[in-house]
């Protein structure tokens, strides 16, 4: 496959961001016209950002019927999670090997603005900082192969992950999970870090499991 071109890569940027930010909802057909008219963009760019994201399962293209967003069903997303799980007890075990003081300055700061958002109960604040530390993690870990397959795999089950994050208490019950991982990657304690962040992800595809 040739590398996209400038607009192409802006094209899937922003019909990426429009599906994970509920613009679009599983199973809506993505009409090839409608998208050009929408975004400015020729058919061919449509073409190629549609097969981009089914790529990364965030479409689904149907023989003669055109695109539309791929729904993913809770026993999948429960399955995705099992998978994050161990990629990112990986992860979590490397940025434990590799981490700087500077580093582990970002990742105490990171959780303690979570105490402070679950102390406010502002969700939205929390949510957003669990991915910046589950990102902030990958980025210290400085492993890509398992970074692109669980940024992949996250922005899969991004909307079962927004209705896990309003439960109420789950994110008190999460913030003691996010602040062992912490301590363990500081202490550079990698069979801690994996064994913190597998457990965390495991309570997740539980509270998966439990949800309607």
């Amino acid at each position: 496959m040739t590398p996209e071109s400038p607009l192409e890569e802006t094209l899937t940027d922003r019909l990426r961001a429009a599906v994970l930010g509920g613009d679009f909802v599983p199973n809506q057909r993505l009409v090839e016209a409608d998208v050009c008219e929408q975004f400015g963009a020729t058919r061919a760019a449509v073409r190629e950002t549609f097969r981009e994201l089914a790529s990364e399962g965030l479409v689904e293209i149907l023989r003669n019927k055109g695109a539309r967003v791929r729904a993913i069903s809770k026993a999948e997303a429960v399955e995705i999670t099992e998978v994050r799980m161990v990629l990112e007890g990986l992860s979590a075990a490397k940025a434990a090997e590799r981490v700087t003081p500077e580093q582990a300055g970002w990742l105490r700061e990171i959780v303690a603005e979570m105490r402070a958002a679950v102390e406010r109960n502002d969700l939205d604040r929390y949510s957003e900082l669990n991915a910046a530390l589950h990102a902030k993690v990958r980025e210290i870990a400085a492993h890509q192969t398992s970074a692109s397959i669980i940024e992949r795999l996250g922005a899969q089950v991004i909307r079962h992950k927004f209705r896990l994050a309003r439960q109420p208490g789950r994110a008190a019950l999460s913030l003691p999970q996010h602040e062992l991982i912490v301590a363990a990657i500081v202490a550079r304690d990698p069979e801690a870090a994996q064994t913190a962040m597998q457990q965390h992800l495991r309570s997740v595809a539980k509270a998966l499991e439990a949800t309607d």
